[in-house]
Protein backbone atom coordinates (compact mmCIF):
# COMPACT_ATOMS: atom_id res chain seq x y z
CA UNK A 1 0.00 0.00 0.00
CA UNK A 2 1.47 3.34 -1.01
CA UNK A 3 0.37 6.69 0.31
CA UNK A 4 0.70 10.00 -1.50
CA UNK A 5 2.97 12.46 0.16
CA UNK A 6 1.23 15.38 1.82
CA UNK A 7 1.65 18.87 0.44
CA UNK A 8 3.42 19.82 3.64
CA UNK A 9 2.64 22.84 5.79
CA UNK A 10 3.09 25.98 3.68
CA UNK A 11 2.01 28.30 6.49
CA UNK A 12 3.74 28.83 9.80
CA UNK A 13 2.03 28.22 13.12
CA UNK A 14 1.77 31.96 13.80
CA UNK A 15 -0.42 32.36 10.71
CA UNK A 16 -2.84 29.61 11.61
CA UNK A 17 -6.21 31.12 12.51
CA UNK A 18 -6.39 29.72 16.06
CA UNK A 19 -2.71 30.27 16.90
CA UNK A 20 -3.53 32.59 19.82
CA UNK A 21 -5.97 30.14 21.43
CA UNK A 22 -4.85 27.90 24.31
CA UNK A 23 -6.91 24.78 25.01
CA UNK A 24 -6.66 22.40 27.96
CA UNK A 25 -7.94 19.02 26.81
CA UNK A 26 -8.82 16.90 29.84
CA UNK A 27 -11.30 14.77 27.92
CA UNK A 28 -10.82 11.07 27.29
CA UNK A 29 -11.42 8.64 24.45
CA UNK A 30 -13.16 9.99 21.39
CA UNK A 31 -15.63 12.89 21.32
CA UNK A 32 -13.71 15.46 23.37
CA UNK A 33 -10.30 14.62 21.87
CA UNK A 34 -11.85 14.81 18.38
CA UNK A 35 -13.08 18.34 19.09
CA UNK A 36 -9.74 19.41 20.53
CA UNK A 37 -7.91 17.95 17.54
CA UNK A 38 -9.93 20.07 15.13
CA UNK A 39 -8.89 23.17 17.06
CA UNK A 40 -5.28 21.99 17.14
CA UNK A 41 -5.27 21.42 13.37
CA UNK A 42 -5.91 25.13 12.93
CA UNK A 43 -3.20 26.27 15.28
CA UNK A 44 -4.63 26.23 18.79
CA UNK A 45 -2.10 25.25 21.44
CA UNK A 46 -3.83 22.18 22.81
CA UNK A 47 -2.40 20.79 26.02
CA UNK A 48 -3.52 17.24 26.68
CA UNK A 49 -3.78 16.82 30.46
CA UNK A 50 -3.38 13.13 31.28
CA UNK A 51 -3.60 11.08 34.43
CA UNK A 52 -0.23 9.55 35.41
CA UNK A 53 -1.51 6.20 34.14
CA UNK A 54 -2.17 7.75 30.73
CA UNK A 55 -5.34 8.60 28.86
CA UNK A 56 -7.50 5.48 28.23
CA UNK A 57 -7.24 6.38 24.54
CA UNK A 58 -3.66 5.12 24.66
CA UNK A 59 -5.12 1.64 25.14
CA UNK A 60 -7.82 1.96 22.45
CA UNK A 61 -7.58 0.20 19.11
CA UNK A 62 -4.62 -1.45 17.48
CA UNK A 63 -0.97 -0.67 18.16
CA UNK A 64 2.35 -1.25 16.46
CA UNK A 65 5.29 -2.23 18.66
CA UNK A 66 3.28 -1.01 21.65
CA UNK A 67 2.56 2.38 20.06
CA UNK A 68 -1.22 3.12 19.94
CA UNK A 69 -2.23 4.11 16.42
CA UNK A 70 -5.59 5.74 17.17
CA UNK A 71 -3.82 7.91 19.73
CA UNK A 72 -1.43 9.19 17.07
CA UNK A 73 -4.34 10.34 14.89
CA UNK A 74 -6.84 11.73 17.40
CA UNK A 75 -4.26 13.55 19.50
CA UNK A 76 -2.06 14.95 16.77
CA UNK A 77 -0.84 18.53 17.14
CA UNK A 78 -1.30 18.31 20.93
CA UNK A 79 1.16 18.55 23.82
CA UNK A 80 0.97 16.15 26.77
CA UNK A 81 1.37 16.93 30.45
CA UNK A 82 0.75 14.63 33.39
CA UNK A 83 -1.48 15.74 36.27
CA UNK A 84 -3.69 13.83 38.68
CA UNK A 85 -6.64 16.19 39.02
CA UNK A 86 -7.90 14.29 42.06
CA UNK A 87 -4.71 15.37 43.85
CA UNK A 88 -4.99 18.81 45.45
CA UNK A 89 -1.50 19.95 44.44
CA UNK A 90 -1.95 18.84 40.86
CA UNK A 91 -5.42 20.41 40.78
CA UNK A 92 -3.83 23.69 41.88
CA UNK A 93 -1.37 23.45 39.01
CA UNK A 94 -4.24 22.80 36.62
CA UNK A 95 -5.92 25.98 37.89
CA UNK A 96 -2.76 27.91 37.13
CA UNK A 97 -2.84 26.54 33.59
CA UNK A 98 -6.55 27.40 33.30
CA UNK A 99 -5.85 30.97 34.38
CA UNK A 100 -3.96 31.50 31.13
CA UNK A 101 -6.14 29.34 28.89
CA UNK A 102 -9.02 30.17 26.57
CA UNK A 103 -10.78 26.79 26.60
CA UNK A 104 -11.10 23.70 28.78
CA UNK A 105 -12.60 20.59 27.15
CA UNK A 106 -13.65 17.82 29.53
CA UNK A 107 -15.70 14.64 29.31
CA UNK A 108 -16.01 13.40 32.90
CA UNK A 109 -19.33 12.42 34.41
CA UNK A 110 -21.23 15.49 35.64
CA UNK A 111 -20.04 16.54 39.06
CA UNK A 112 -16.53 15.11 38.72
CA UNK A 113 -14.77 18.43 38.17
CA UNK A 114 -16.81 19.89 41.02
CA UNK A 115 -15.74 17.07 43.31
CA UNK A 116 -12.11 17.87 42.55
CA UNK A 117 -12.65 21.55 43.30
CA UNK A 118 -12.42 22.48 39.61
CA UNK A 119 -16.05 23.23 38.79
CA UNK A 120 -17.30 26.00 36.50
CA UNK A 121 -17.66 28.52 39.33
CA UNK A 122 -14.04 28.23 40.42
CA UNK A 123 -12.77 28.11 36.85
CA UNK A 124 -14.76 31.25 36.02
CA UNK A 125 -13.50 32.97 39.15
CA UNK A 126 -9.95 32.08 38.12
CA UNK A 127 -10.50 33.11 34.50
CA UNK A 128 -13.74 34.97 33.63
CA UNK A 129 -13.00 34.68 29.90
CA UNK A 130 -12.66 30.90 29.94
CA UNK A 131 -14.88 28.70 27.75
CA UNK A 132 -15.63 25.34 29.41
CA UNK A 133 -16.84 22.70 26.93
CA UNK A 134 -18.36 19.69 28.69
CA UNK A 135 -18.98 16.57 26.57
CA UNK A 136 -21.03 13.76 28.11
CA UNK A 137 -23.41 11.05 26.94
CA UNK A 138 -26.59 12.69 28.29
CA UNK A 139 -25.73 16.25 29.32
CA UNK A 140 -25.16 18.05 32.61
CA UNK A 141 -28.71 17.68 33.92
CA UNK A 142 -31.71 15.38 33.67
CA UNK A 143 -32.34 11.95 35.24
CA UNK A 144 -29.60 10.25 33.18
CA UNK A 145 -26.87 12.79 33.90
CA UNK A 146 -24.87 10.45 36.15
CA UNK A 147 -25.02 7.43 33.89
CA UNK A 148 -21.78 6.34 32.24
CA UNK A 149 -22.06 6.47 28.50
CA UNK A 150 -20.29 6.63 25.17
CA UNK A 151 -21.22 7.03 21.54
CA UNK A 152 -22.62 3.50 21.31
CA UNK A 153 -25.42 4.37 23.72
CA UNK A 154 -26.22 7.46 21.67
CA UNK A 155 -26.33 5.37 18.52
CA UNK A 156 -28.83 3.10 20.28
CA UNK A 157 -31.02 5.79 21.84
CA UNK A 158 -31.02 8.26 18.93
CA UNK A 159 -32.96 5.99 16.61
CA UNK A 160 -29.91 5.33 14.42
CA UNK A 161 -29.60 1.64 15.30
CA UNK A 162 -33.34 1.07 14.94
CA UNK A 163 -33.30 2.37 11.37
CA UNK A 164 -30.09 0.53 10.43
CA UNK A 165 -30.00 -3.06 9.19
CA UNK A 166 -32.02 -5.33 6.97
CA UNK A 167 -35.84 -5.35 7.29
CA UNK A 168 -35.92 -8.84 8.82
CA UNK A 169 -32.72 -8.42 10.83
CA UNK A 170 -31.78 -6.87 14.17
CA UNK A 171 -30.94 -3.21 14.69
CA UNK A 172 -27.35 -2.44 13.73
CA UNK A 173 -24.72 -0.28 15.39
CA UNK A 174 -22.11 1.36 13.15
CA UNK A 175 -18.72 -0.39 13.20
CA UNK A 176 -16.89 2.83 14.02
CA UNK A 177 -17.42 5.60 16.63
CA UNK A 178 -19.93 7.61 14.63
CA UNK A 179 -21.72 9.13 17.63
CA UNK A 180 -18.46 10.32 19.15
CA UNK A 181 -17.25 11.85 15.88
CA UNK A 182 -20.51 13.76 15.39
CA UNK A 183 -20.42 14.95 19.00
CA UNK A 184 -16.82 16.04 18.52
CA UNK A 185 -17.77 18.16 15.53
CA UNK A 186 -20.58 19.76 17.50
CA UNK A 187 -18.31 20.36 20.49
CA UNK A 188 -15.72 22.11 18.33
CA UNK A 189 -18.46 24.24 16.78
CA UNK A 190 -19.90 25.09 20.22
CA UNK A 191 -16.44 26.05 21.45
CA UNK A 192 -15.79 28.39 18.53
CA UNK A 193 -19.22 30.00 18.92
CA UNK A 194 -18.56 30.54 22.63
CA UNK A 195 -15.18 32.07 21.82
CA UNK A 196 -16.82 34.42 19.33
CA UNK A 197 -19.40 35.37 21.98
CA UNK A 198 -16.58 36.01 24.43
CA UNK A 199 -14.95 38.38 21.97
CA UNK A 200 -18.25 40.25 21.61
CA UNK A 201 -19.40 40.20 25.25
CA UNK A 202 -16.16 39.98 27.19
CA UNK A 203 -16.83 36.84 29.22
CA UNK A 204 -16.68 33.07 28.80
CA UNK A 205 -19.39 30.49 29.33
CA UNK A 206 -20.08 26.75 29.59
CA UNK A 207 -20.97 24.66 26.54
CA UNK A 208 -23.00 21.57 27.48
CA UNK A 209 -22.69 19.00 24.66
CA UNK A 210 -24.61 15.70 24.95
CA UNK A 211 -23.57 12.97 22.52
CA UNK A 212 -27.13 11.63 22.36
CA UNK A 213 -28.58 15.01 21.42
CA UNK A 214 -26.00 15.80 18.74
CA UNK A 215 -26.71 12.49 17.01
CA UNK A 216 -30.49 12.91 17.23
CA UNK A 217 -30.08 16.36 15.72
CA UNK A 218 -28.04 14.90 12.85
CA UNK A 219 -30.59 12.25 11.85
CA UNK A 220 -32.83 14.55 9.89
CA UNK A 221 -36.58 14.99 10.26
CA UNK A 222 -37.50 11.71 11.98
CA UNK A 223 -39.02 13.47 15.02
CA UNK A 224 -40.96 15.88 12.83
CA UNK A 225 -42.27 13.11 10.57
CA UNK A 226 -43.42 11.14 13.58
CA UNK A 227 -45.03 14.22 15.11
CA UNK A 228 -46.89 15.16 11.94
CA UNK A 229 -47.52 11.78 10.31
CA UNK A 230 -47.02 9.15 12.99
CA UNK A 231 -44.41 7.49 10.76
CA UNK A 232 -41.35 5.71 12.11
CA UNK A 233 -38.20 5.08 10.04
CA UNK A 234 -38.07 1.49 8.82
CA UNK A 235 -35.01 -0.71 8.53
CA UNK A 236 -34.35 -1.01 4.81
CA UNK A 237 -30.74 -2.17 4.63
CA UNK A 238 -28.97 0.01 2.06
CA UNK A 239 -32.20 1.37 0.66
CA UNK A 240 -33.89 4.65 1.49
CA UNK A 241 -37.32 5.75 2.64
CA UNK A 242 -36.96 8.90 0.57
CA UNK A 243 -35.84 7.93 -2.92
CA UNK A 244 -34.81 5.18 -5.32
CA UNK A 245 -32.59 3.88 -6.74
CA UNK A 246 -30.38 3.96 -3.67
CA UNK A 247 -28.23 1.06 -2.56
CA UNK A 248 -25.26 -1.15 -3.32
CA UNK A 249 -25.13 -3.41 -6.36
CA UNK A 250 -22.79 -6.26 -7.24
CA UNK A 251 -20.98 -6.17 -10.56
CA UNK A 252 -20.11 -9.10 -12.81
CA UNK A 253 -16.54 -9.24 -11.47
CA UNK A 254 -17.75 -9.52 -7.86
CA UNK A 255 -16.95 -5.93 -6.94
CA UNK A 256 -19.56 -3.49 -5.71
CA UNK A 257 -20.86 -0.01 -6.49
CA UNK A 258 -23.16 2.38 -4.68
CA UNK A 259 -25.87 4.27 -6.53
CA UNK A 260 -27.91 7.21 -5.27
CA UNK A 261 -30.52 9.22 -7.15
CA UNK A 262 -32.26 11.69 -4.80
CA UNK A 263 -33.17 14.00 -7.71
CA UNK A 264 -35.67 12.92 -10.34
CA UNK A 265 -33.34 14.00 -13.15
CA UNK A 266 -30.61 11.69 -11.89
CA UNK A 267 -33.08 8.83 -11.41
CA UNK A 268 -34.22 9.29 -15.03
CA UNK A 269 -30.63 9.05 -16.29
CA UNK A 270 -30.12 5.84 -14.36
CA UNK A 271 -33.29 4.27 -15.73
CA UNK A 272 -32.37 5.16 -19.28
CA UNK A 273 -28.87 3.79 -18.80
CA UNK A 274 -30.11 0.43 -17.48
CA UNK A 275 -32.64 0.08 -20.28
CA UNK A 276 -35.86 0.87 -18.42
CA UNK A 277 -36.83 4.36 -19.71
CA UNK A 278 -40.55 3.53 -19.53
CA UNK A 279 -40.40 3.71 -15.74
CA UNK A 280 -39.73 7.43 -16.01
CA UNK A 281 -43.23 7.90 -17.41
CA UNK A 282 -44.96 6.34 -14.42
CA UNK A 283 -46.91 8.90 -12.35
CA UNK A 284 -45.14 7.86 -9.16
CA UNK A 285 -41.64 8.33 -10.60
CA UNK A 286 -41.58 12.14 -10.27
CA UNK A 287 -41.54 12.03 -6.47
CA UNK A 288 -38.81 10.54 -4.31
CA UNK A 289 -41.40 8.96 -2.03
CA UNK A 290 -43.12 7.39 -5.03
CA UNK A 291 -39.88 5.90 -6.28
CA UNK A 292 -39.16 4.62 -2.75
CA UNK A 293 -42.53 2.86 -2.70
CA UNK A 294 -41.62 1.14 -5.97
CA UNK A 295 -38.02 0.44 -5.03
CA UNK A 296 -38.33 -3.29 -5.79
CA UNK A 297 -38.97 -2.63 -9.47
CA UNK A 298 -36.25 0.00 -9.71
CA UNK A 299 -33.65 -2.02 -7.81
CA UNK A 300 -34.29 -5.10 -9.91
CA UNK A 301 -33.66 -3.09 -13.07
CA UNK A 302 -30.44 -1.55 -11.75
CA UNK A 303 -29.08 -4.82 -10.34
CA UNK A 304 -29.82 -6.71 -13.56
CA UNK A 305 -27.82 -4.21 -15.61
CA UNK A 306 -24.98 -3.82 -13.14
CA UNK A 307 -24.53 -7.58 -12.74
CA UNK A 308 -23.96 -7.88 -16.48
CA UNK A 309 -20.91 -5.58 -16.44
CA UNK A 310 -17.55 -5.36 -14.71
CA UNK A 311 -17.13 -2.54 -12.22
CA UNK A 312 -14.90 -0.41 -14.43
CA UNK A 313 -17.52 -0.50 -17.17
CA UNK A 314 -20.31 0.34 -14.73
CA UNK A 315 -18.41 3.35 -13.43
CA UNK A 316 -17.52 4.56 -16.91
CA UNK A 317 -21.08 4.22 -18.22
CA UNK A 318 -22.59 5.95 -15.20
CA UNK A 319 -20.11 8.79 -15.57
CA UNK A 320 -20.93 9.09 -19.28
CA UNK A 321 -24.62 9.28 -18.39
CA UNK A 322 -23.91 11.77 -15.57
CA UNK A 323 -25.61 9.47 -13.10
CA UNK A 324 -24.33 9.29 -9.52
CA UNK A 325 -22.27 6.20 -8.72
CA UNK A 326 -19.26 5.33 -6.58
CA UNK A 327 -17.16 2.22 -6.07
CA UNK A 328 -17.34 0.49 -2.70
CA UNK A 329 -13.84 1.06 -1.37
CA UNK A 330 -11.72 -0.67 1.20
CA UNK A 331 -9.01 1.29 2.97
CA UNK A 332 -6.24 0.52 0.46
CA UNK A 333 -8.48 1.76 -2.36
CA UNK A 334 -8.81 5.14 -0.63
CA UNK A 335 -5.05 5.69 -0.70
CA UNK A 336 -4.84 4.95 -4.43
CA UNK A 337 -7.86 6.94 -5.67
CA UNK A 338 -6.76 9.73 -8.06
CA UNK A 339 -9.20 12.28 -6.59
CA UNK A 340 -7.96 11.71 -3.05
CA UNK A 341 -4.34 11.69 -4.22
CA UNK A 342 -4.85 14.97 -6.07
CA UNK A 343 -6.16 16.58 -2.89
CA UNK A 344 -3.50 14.95 -0.69
CA UNK A 345 -6.16 13.45 1.55
CA UNK A 346 -3.65 11.11 3.16
CA UNK A 347 -0.86 12.90 5.02
CA UNK A 348 2.34 11.21 6.14
CA UNK A 349 3.42 12.76 9.41
CA UNK A 350 6.92 12.47 10.97
CA UNK A 351 6.83 10.71 14.34
CA UNK A 352 9.50 9.88 16.90
CA UNK A 353 7.93 6.49 17.68
CA UNK A 354 6.90 5.23 14.24
CA UNK A 355 9.16 7.14 11.86
CA UNK A 356 6.24 8.38 9.83
CA UNK A 357 2.54 7.68 10.24
CA UNK A 358 -0.21 8.06 7.64
CA UNK A 359 -3.50 9.68 8.64
CA UNK A 360 -6.33 11.70 7.09
CA UNK A 361 -5.37 15.30 6.51
CA UNK A 362 -7.25 18.30 7.92
CA UNK A 363 -10.87 17.54 6.97
CA UNK A 364 -11.73 20.87 5.36
CA UNK A 365 -9.76 23.47 3.47
CA UNK A 366 -9.61 27.21 4.12
CA UNK A 367 -8.30 29.22 1.18
CA UNK A 368 -6.28 31.79 3.18
CA UNK A 369 -5.59 30.11 6.52
CA UNK A 370 -5.44 26.36 5.98
CA UNK A 371 -4.87 24.01 8.86
CA UNK A 372 -1.86 21.74 9.11
CA UNK A 373 -0.55 18.63 10.85
CA UNK A 374 2.68 19.42 12.68
CA UNK A 375 3.14 16.20 14.67
CA UNK A 376 1.32 13.02 15.64
CA UNK A 377 -0.05 12.22 19.09
CA UNK A 378 2.63 12.86 21.75
CA UNK A 379 4.27 10.55 24.24
CA UNK A 380 2.82 10.48 27.75
CA UNK A 381 3.93 13.59 29.64
CA UNK A 382 6.24 14.67 26.83
CA UNK A 383 5.67 18.38 27.55
CA UNK A 384 5.17 18.29 31.31
CA UNK A 385 8.44 19.99 32.16
CA UNK A 386 7.92 22.60 29.46
CA UNK A 387 4.38 23.59 30.36
CA UNK A 388 3.67 23.09 34.05
CA UNK A 389 3.82 26.34 36.00
CA UNK A 390 6.14 24.84 38.63
CA UNK A 391 7.85 21.48 39.28
CA UNK A 392 5.50 18.66 40.25
CA UNK A 393 5.75 17.20 43.73
CA UNK A 394 7.53 14.07 42.42
CA UNK A 395 10.27 16.26 41.00
CA UNK A 396 10.56 17.97 44.39
CA UNK A 397 11.47 14.67 46.02
CA UNK A 398 8.07 13.72 47.43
Amino acid sequence: MSFARSRGCPVTDTRLPLAEIKVLDVSTLLAGPFAARLLADFGAEVIKVEHPSGDPFRRFGRSRDGVPLWWKVFNRNKKSVVLDLADSEDAAQFLELAAGADVVIESFRPGTLERWGLGPELLTETNPRLVLTRVTAFGQDGPYRNRPGFGTLAEAMSGLAAMSGEPDGPPLLPPFPLGDAIAGLHAACATLIALRARDLLGHGQTADVAITETLISSLGAQLTEYDQLGVKPARLGNRSNNNAPRGVYRCRDGRWVAVSAPAVSVAERVMRLVGRPELCDEPWFAQGSGRAEHREIIDEAVQLWVSAHDRDTVLAEFERAQAAVAPIYEVDDIAEDPQFRARSLVARVPDADLGTVAMPTVPFRLSRTPGSIRWAGPRLGEHTEELLPRPRKEAAGK
